[in-house]
């Protein structure tokens, strides 16, 4: 593929109503960083790609979280659906991108492996559109994909509209798209807002293109968690939980013991180097590195310092904003702080 052959457009204009919250959905944060950073780093490491964040509610604060990331901010007043949203990134996209992946900014888990694989079933199928979709075994609250006999995509139902027999589809949209945008263009011209809210949906825009012969196609995600959104305090705790238990599992893969895993608190971007043992009851926060053979013993919390090799932090200590030099003990129930 030519250099930024693909645009990715990160959907992030929303409000949330649901979190009940002052603060934009997509600066809500899990694993240590606003949901919408994960998506970005997650865009970001495809090759040959432009990454458009289409922003809205708090765009200055959600630009002030992309922007440094190298993705783009669009503007999108006033935000009239998820259609209406990639007809306002195309102002910014060049004519010459063949394809955009479309994903949520509320969809921190999604992988970049899977949505390469999205992007390569996406081109070998010779889709105008092609979906995301996972396996849910309680699939409550979603649309469903029903496809046809040959596995092509016939539909999205959703919820509300489904009939008995679909309601018993276990395989549900993501909200993630991979789509050829010389068929998405034109199509979006031609969809009505025929709904309570007077939006445009990419999913009449799909359906659509369905209608008119395009070639719809439907891509399994490998884990079905990634496709999970965060639009209830409950749900942004599960993807918490789910990043907690990445990071502590990749961390243990690379040489680190950490007793009692489910009690350790580790952010995404925290490093640890091998050997090093990491108590029950320990949080573990910000930028913080740790280096090799060192031991951060039960209840300290650490944010933000730089722990040079074979430290030890005894019990109960408050580390923040601090570097320990190699070989330094400190504690029990130490308080240091920088600056």
């Amino acid at each position: 593929m030519s250099a930024h052959e693909f645009a990715v457009v990160v959907l992030a204009a929303g409000k949330g109503t649901r979190l009940k919250s002052a603060l934009a959905k997509v600066l809500h944060r899990a694993g240590g960083r606003p949901l919408v950073e994960h998506v970005v780093r997650a865009a970001n490491a495809l090759k040959n790609r432009r990454v458009y964040v289409v922003v809205g509610h708090q765009a200055a604060a959600v630009c002030g979280v992309v922007e440094p990331l190298g993705a783009k901010g669009v503007e999108q007043v006033p935000q009239n659906g998820t259609g209406h949203a990639l007809i306002v990134a195309r102002r910014q996209i060049p004519a010459r991108v063949k394809y955009a992946v479309v994903v949520p900014g509320d969809a921190p888990l999604i992988r970049t492996e899977t949505l390469q694989a999205l992007m390569r079933a996406h081109i070998k199928g010779g889709a105008a559109a092609t979906i995301l979709s996972a396996v849910l075994s309680d699939p409550t609250g979603y649309g469903r994909i029903v496809r046809r006999p040959d596995g092509r995509v016939k539909a999205i139902v959703e919820e509300k509209a489904l009939s008995d027999e679909q309601r018993e589809l276990r395989e549900v949209n993501s909200s993630i798209y991979c789509f050829t945008l010389a068929k998405l263009w034109p199509c979006l011209t031609k969809v009505r807002p025929e709904n309570v809210h007077r939006e445009i949906y990419l999913t009449d825009a799909i359906a659509l293109l369905d209608q008119q012969g395009e070639r719809v196609l439907a891509e399994v995600a490998p884990d079905a968690r990634e496709i999970l959104g965060c639009n209830t305090r409950a749900e942004l705790a599960e993807v918490d939980r789910i990043f907690r238990e990445r990071k502590r599992a990749a961390l243990m893969d690379a040489g680190v013991t950490i007793y009692l895993p489910e009690t350790v608190t580790i952010d995404a971007d925290v490093q640890i180097g091998t050997d090093t043992i990491v108590e029950p009851n320990v949080q573990l926060l910000g930028k913080t590195k740790i280096g090799a053979n060192c031991v951060m013993r039960s209840g300290s919390v650490i944010k933000d310092s730089l722990i040079e090799d074979a430290c030890e932090v005894r019990q109960n200590c408050l580390v923040t904003e601090t570097r320990l030099g190699k070989g330094v003990i400190i504690g029990p129930m130490a308080h240091l702080r920088g600056g």
